[in-house]
């Protein structure tokens, strides 16, 4: 039987793309090899959101959602995802529909040797200003941590879940995925997937959190990667427990 994929869909104000989410998974989920089912994130979203979500949800029974009471931020919407899976796998994507869950297909034969699986966005639709500054915060990033991920912020990602359970949430962790399954003992693949213009719907990031917070949060995660504790085991034997 094929293993189980659940695709995490953060939102927050996306009323114009919901529609086209759900045609952009159905035409994904007919050519995948496995199980897929879709999990929609609200993060409060002040527009018609969720109830577009709720609607395509009572239409679509491999769809669902949940919703939280307020805008908790977008590495918030993924834990939370991830807590509430229960698959093999769990990914995620953007709402923005600048990336095609399409390219999950490329991704699906490299599921059970890496970790992660994550793409590279090639031919970047975006402008000149967000590709500056993305790049630029790809090579402070890189300098520090070492992870040689040149796009880690792309939001097509695929997990082994038993494996992201393990790995430290903070606000911002989405764009250190790589790094950090790299620091706790994971292999990760990096696939080249297609990028698109926004059709609808308006960026929620700007400079502070496009450059500023990501700086900050990549001292922290490079202290992280100084001090975590790594060990190799050279002759064990286990204790047996006594039987009363």
């Amino acid at each position: 039987m094929p293993k189980a994929l659940t695709i995490i869909i953060p939102v927050y104000n996306e009323e114009g793309n919901i529609f086209r989410i759900q045609d952009a998974l159905n035409q994904y989920l007919e050519k995948s090899t496995l199980n897929v089912c879709a999990l929609f994130v609200n993060d409060g979203s002040t527009d018609t959101s969720l109830a577009l979500i709720q609607q395509i949800c009572k239409a679509n029974t491999h769809m669902g959602f949940i919703s939280f009471d307020k805008n908790r931020g977008l590495s918030a919407a993924i834990k939370a995802g991830i807590d509430y899976a229960t698959t093999d796998y769990v990914g995620y994507m953007d709402a923005d529909l600048q990336t095609s869950p399409l390219d999950f297909c490329s991704f699906e034969p490299f599921l059970e040797s890496y970790e992660l699986v994550t793409g590279e966005r090639q031919h970047r639709q975006d402008g000149l200003g967000k590709r500056f500054s993305s790049n630029f915060a790809n090579w402070f990033r890189n300098s520090f941590l070492q992870d040689g991920m040149k796009d880690t912020g792309c939001p097509l990602k695929i997990f082994q879940r038993e494996f992201a359970l393990k790995l430290p949430y903070f606000n911002g962790v989405h764009r250190f995925f790589p790094a950090l399954t790299q620091i706790y003992g994971g292999q990760v693949k990096v696939l080249p997937v297609q990028h698109f213009p926004r059709q609808a719907g308006v960026s929620k990031f700007n400079a502070l959190n496009r450059i500023v917070q990501p700086l900050l949060d990549t001292l922290l995660v490079h202290r992280l990667k100084k001090r975590f504790i790594q060990y190799n085991i050279a002759a064990s034997q286990k204790p047996q427990i006594p039987v009363k």
